[in-house]
């Protein structure tokens, strides 16, 4: 399937590693012209010099007017961005009773605000060109809440809000407004999250994938090469009806509709 989507710029968020490389790898993949960005600049730049059309961005988009900045430069580079990426580093994991209020508004800070930011960036000149596709990387927490993840549940489920609002408002403007939301994929984060979980329990690493495995009814963990694959689609253009969703990515593992 041509995915009708070879020219465009994609500005990837938090793209030098994870889930956000893979979306960009598989971008790239289809002739997407992508803006990688991430903290580390030698790290960015081993990234865009990879993949053919591609341009390195250092940027911390939590900094105050990073996003602004950082898509003026990838605009310079590649022209109107048609694809944003939201996606970034998840919180702390804790549990929700323990959350304070100073914990809440680092949940928002992190996952709401600079994506909105972005959002706002982008989105005039997409309206105004008629063709705009806005994905966000996000979690199976939205839909079933992740034990000792709280922070990341609420913000991410608060950033899922504004998105399904604002698709609805964008939609006669030939714009998507989608998530993407994986499940336990093979990635350093999810690793991490093993490990911790892991220590918290007194068990041994094996043991705590081998009783994750067994919760996801196609037993294993995805890889990062199937969820860019699903969000190269969602920014494609066979795509342009499918808006305001939450698709999962997660091998069965929430068994709700």
């Amino acid at each position: 399937m041509d995915l009708g989507i070879a020219g465009k710029a994609a500005f990837v968020a938090a793209s030098t590693g994870g889930l956000g490389l893979a979306v960009a790898r598989a971008l790239a993949a289809e002739g997407a012209r992508v803006a990688i960005t991430g903290r580390r600049r030698e790290l960015a730049e081993q990234v865009a010099a990879s993949l053919p059309g591609a341009v390195a961005i250092a940027v911390d988009l939590h900094e105050p007017d990073a996003v602004g900045e950082a898509v003026g430069q990838a605009e310079a580079e590649l022209g109107p961005i048609d694809i944003a990426v939201l996606n970034g580093p998840g919180p702390r994991p804790g549990a929700a009773a323990s959350l304070s209020a100073e914990d809440l508004a680092g949940a928002f800070d992190l996952l709401v605000r600079p994506h909105h930011a972005l959002v706002s960036r982008v989105l005039p000149g997409m309206r105004q060109r008629r063709w705009g596709r806005i994905l966000a990387v996000g979690s199976s927490g939205i839909v079933a809440p992740l034990p000792n993840l709280a922070m990341s549940n609420t913000g991410r489920a608060a950033l899922a809000g504004y998105l399904k609002t604002l698709a609805a408002e964008v939609a006669l403007d030939a714009v998507t407004v989608n998530l993407l939301l994986p499940g336990r994929i093979a990635t350093d984060r999810v690793a991490e999250l093993d490990a911790a979980a892991a220590k918290r329990r007194g068990i041994s690493l094996d043991e705590v994938q081998l009783e994750s495995r067994k919760t996801i009814p196609a037993r294993r963990y995805g890889a990062p090469e199937e969820f860019g694959a699903a969000a190269a689609f969602l920014c494609s253009a066979p795509a342009s009806y499918i808006t305001g969703v939450a698709l999962r990515c997660d091998g069965g593992l929430i068994r709700s509709l």
